[in-house]
């Protein structure tokens, strides 16, 4: 259904040695977040473009019987119409596509939608196509000046220190298979097979995980797994079950328990190591265990600092989005499911969370992905509405901190961080975190806050061991963000985190 129609027959320069296309252009809104734009371009235009085009063949076209450059035109016309006639084509669609999206009132948020084979330039007539494009929705920008929020305050103990240290060094403890039953604690390689009935939903190859009270896969979640486990040898078959996420696209298996039968292949004992001024240094050089408890606090502040943004972040968002209402397509929702979840893996990675964190993160998130990625995408509408009209962007500077930053955390060089982000596509995502962050601090910086003490909730180190499979199977699983270095481990750490993530 169009909402609304708009024809515009100016429009700004798309190309410096070019003047500016005289375009008849229709917009038409069947969605608030869809434009279906139609473009007609007048002919006086398109023979403007074949004739700049010959203009620039004529003097070096090589036609048989001729010299270089001293073909008549009509014949070079005549040999070269088809050739031009594409480039004609391309041009004005670039040229044009260029300047629609530059004076559009709306603010596109995807590559226009159309295809170009489909498209022909007529032998007479105007030129004319049309394309569609997502947008960003409309709606009156909420007030955000003096909302009423409250600040949660952590404060990183000597103990919390000492749990997290005790991680840090369970990275690095050895391994020996053994004989004795599992315990909560210790390591197990597994293989699964999880069934509904007779039927096989799926395999899962040898994984090398903790026993934990849950363990947590990438659609469903095994909450007896360490009552399971524990007591458990070499060469046991266990069964149990496992509940599917809500997030399951077929209604039937939404929340389903399945059945699930893991062979335990192998029982690991962990014994930490000292530390020792070897081991020190080849943990990261650190000098004495105080530098090292050091990092560690660093580590947790950052982590505590998190989540207190995250917490007024929050409050900020529920108290703005109350007052806009706007619709999302599902089909916008869906295709940003991985962009979204990019995003938030690179604000834990930044804020210091190491891996195992990361990864339960990741399957809770893709459990019930769409509707959280609907609130985030309501989030980012808002936070970049805001952005806009009080002009913050993010600086050159800020991309070279952020990246800096993620670099010290996994022990890798800016260069190669930035070269990463680059060819996957995350350089946007990068800005769009700091752009929201800004907008967040300064949203803050205008409201009346009150700041109260809390403790940070306890969280047992057994609580929960998170691997990434999917019971179910779907086109979505290589979408799973790579998470293999771990952000709070010291210098030369990962190696041991990649072996638990991988299973080998």
């Amino acid at each position: 259904m169009s909402t609304s129609v708009d024809t515009d027959t100016t429009a700004t320069d798309a190309s410096p040695d070019k003047a500016p296309l005289q375009l008849e252009v229709t917009v038409e809104k069947p969605h608030a977040c869809l434009r279906e734009v139609v473009v007609s371009i007048p002919r006086g235009e398109v023979e403007r473009y074949f004739k700049d085009a010959f203009d620039e063949l004529v003097p070096e076209a090589q036609v048989p019987g001729f010299r270089a450059g001293r073909a008549p035109r009509k014949l070079v016309e005549k040999q070269f119409k088809d050739r031009i006639e594409e480039r004609v084509k391309g041009s004005l669609l670039m040229d044009s596509l260029s300047q629609v999206t530059e004076k559009a009132e709306f603010s596109a948020i995807g590559e226009p939608d159309f295809e170009y084979e489909s498209i022909e330039l007529p032998e007479d007539g105007p030129f004319k196509f049309q394309f569609k494009i997502e947008v960003r929705p409309e709606f009156e920008t909420p007030n955000w000046k003096g909302l009423e929020l409250k600040k949660p305050v952590e404060e990183v103990t000597d103990e919390d220190v000492d749990q997290a240290l005790k991680r840090v060094l369970s990275r690095y403890a050895s391994l020996e298979a053994s004989e004795e039953p599992a315990e909560l604690g210790d390591k197990v390689l597994v293989t699964a097979v999880f069934k509904d009935g007779d039927k096989k939903l799926s395999e899962m190859e040898e994984e090398r995980v903790t026993v934990a009270n849950r363990l947590s896969l990438s659609d469903a979640i095994c909450e007896s797994f360490g009552e399971m486990m524990t007591g458990a040898k070499e060469g046991d078959v266990i069964t149990g079950k496992v509940k599917l996420s809500e997030g399951q696209e077929d209604d039937e298996l939404k929340g389903k328990e399945v059945d699930a039968e893991f062979t335990v292949v192998e029982v690991l004992k962990l014994e930490l190591p000292k530390l020792s001024g070897e081991f020190l240094d080849e943990l990261g050089e650190f000098e004495s265990e105080d530098e090292l408890r050091d990092f560690v606090r660093s580590s947790l502040e950052r982590q505590a600092n998190f989540r207190t943004e995250q917490a007024m972040r929050n409050e900020i968002v529920s108290q703005l989005l109350a007052s806009s209402e706007f619709e999302l397509p599902p089909s916008l929702v869906r295709r940003q499911m991985k962009r979204e979840l990019d995003r938030k893996v690179m604000e834990f990675r930044r804020s210091g969370f190491d891996e195992d964190m990361i990864r339960r993160f990741v399957n809770a998130n893709r459990q019930n992905m769409q509707a959280g990625t609907e609130a985030s995408l309501r989030e980012h509408f808002i936070l970049e509405q805001i952005a806009e009209n009080e002009e913050v962007d993010a600086l050159p500077e800020e991309f070279e901190t952020e990246i800096q930053l993620i670099a010290e955390q996994s022990d890798s060089s800016p260069r190669k961080i930035r070269a990463r982000y680059e060819k996957s596509g995350q350089m946007d995502a990068l800005r769009n975190q700091i752009v929201e962050r800004k907008v967040i601090e300064m949203i803050s910086g205008a409201a009346n806050v009150n700041e109260e003490k809390v403790e940070k909730e306890a969280e047992s180190e057994n609580d929960e061991f998170a691997v990434y499979h999917e019971v179910i199977p779907t086109r979505d699983t290589e979408a799973i963000p790579e998470a293999k270095y771990d952000d709070n481990t010291p210098k030369g750490a990962e190696t041991e985190m990649e072996k638990d993530s991988d299973g080998e």
